[in-house]
This record gives structure tokens, sequence and C-alpha cells, in this order.
């Protein structure tokens, strides 16, 4: 692959066997874009056809491209060449070993520098609203902690340029720090959201509706003006959470 990665998806059909309304989409380095729609209408659908690089072969019919060409068998079935990230709404951890000593045993498997391991914790220490310590075990992280810990690993020792995320609205993170972080690295980011501050700092919104994709919006200027005014708010709403986490009256 070239240093310049692409991610092109060309349209397939929806559940009723219609053609969807855009032949490719190409996404690029550092672009997050947002995959919105009600509930049942394909987003997850979307997305598991990107992480799998769908040839044609899925329910939908859709083509998954890399750099304009096919994805190999060895790209889509080993998992030493996997170049797609999923962060799923559920993140719970089965093994109890400690927070660093599973970092550094991905460092080690992604042949990185165990030196990496604190700069991960201390970025998602920036964007979780519980604090990570080393030695804490996976088993009893939460949710929320689980999420940052796997977005600043992403973001550091993973060598995934794509990542791909289930939702991040109910993750009790920082949403626009986290969804920075991966895009300043270079990864080109698809989240599922219903969240319209996460939906508005997307460059794109693929709108689905009955299995398919029904159409593509670009983010405007007025839009951006919208997103302005909803960090604001987020932030002061994350505010007053910490205050209230703390047992502060407001």
């Amino acid at each position: 692959m070239s240093s310049k990665l692409k991610l092109s998806i060309c349209g397939g059909y929806d559940k009723k066997g219609n053609r969807e309304c855009v032949d490719q989409i190409v996404l690029t380095e550092g672009m997050i874009v947002g995959v919105v729609g009600p509930t049942g209408s394909g987003k997850s659908t979307l997305i598991n056809d990107i992480e799998q690089l769908a040839c044609g072969d899925t329910f939908s019919k859709r083509q998954i491209l890399i750099n304009d060409e096919k994805p190999s068998l060895e790209l889509r079935t080993d998992p030493n060449k996997k170049i797609i990230a999923q962060l799923s709404q559920n993140m719970h951890f089965l093994t109890d070993i400690p927070v660093r000593e599973f970092l550094v045993l991905h460092a080690r498997s992604r042949r990185k520098p165990v030196e990496l391991v604190d700069g991960v914790i201390d970025l998602a220490n920036t964007i979780s609203g519980e604090m990570i310590e080393p030695d804490t075990p996976l088993t009893i992280l939460s949710g929320g902690q689980s999420r940052a810990l796997m977005i600043a690993d992403i973001a550091i020792i993973s060598q995934s340029p794509i990542v791909l995320i289930d939702e991040i609205e109910n993750a009790g993170i920082k949403k626009r720090e986290s969804l920075e972080i991966l895009t300043r690295k270079g990864k080109i980011v698809l989240i599922i959201t219903h969240e319209p501050m996460v939906a508005l700092m997307s460059e794109m919104r693929i709108v689905m509706a009955q299995g398919g994709i029904r159409d593509v919006v670009r983010t405007t200027e007025r839009e951006k003006g919208i997103l302005e005014e909803l960090v604001k708010f987020d932030e002061y709403s994350m505010g007053l959470r910490e205050q209230i986490r703390k047992g502060v009256n407001l």
C-alpha cells in the first residue's frame, strides 16, 4: 500500500434490493465521517462491511477498495495484516491483568518500544472521565475508561489506519478530544452517531435508510458555527458532571 491511504466504499443494495444512491464514497487520511440514520437503517451493517473489507460477498453486495484496489485475501484474513480497528458500544476486557502489563504485551506484539505505554495511559487520562491507574486490572475498568484506553492505544501503539466506532456519546469520555486525537494521527475515522455534536464534527455524513446508503451530506459552514455552540454546551455539561461526581452542590 502507498503511504497515503485511501478507502473507497462502492455502493451496493438496500434491504429491498434497490441500488444505493452512490457509486463510490472516497475517504482519505485524517477524515472523520459520521454514519447516521434511525435504528435499523443499516448503520452497523455498513460498518461491518468495511471491517470485513467486503468484496461483494455480503448481503449488501458492497465493495470496499483500498487505494483503488480490491483487498487481497491476506489483507482480509491475516490478523497481522489488519488495517482496521473497531470500537464497539460495549467494551469490556476478559482478562484481569493490569493495564500497564496489557499495553506492554501489545507494544511488544506490534514491535513498538514499551516506553510508549506510559504515554498511552497519560493520553487516555486526558479523555477519560475517570482516572486510569497503571496497576488497575482491566476487568474493573468502566466502559468509559475502556473506551478511552483503546482510543489512546490505537493512536499510539496500533498500526491500524482505519478506525470504526459504534457510538461514542454514552462512553463517559471527552468526545471532541477523542476524535481529534485519532485524526491528528492520520486515521480515517467512521463513527455511528445519533448525537448532533459528533455528527457535525464529521467532514461528511453517510445517511442510512432501509439498509442502504440514502445520501452523503457535506458539513456546511453554518453547521460548523452550530458545532462551536454545541462544543461550549458539552464542555459546560462535562464540568457539571465532574462537580456532581465529586458531591458538589450546583
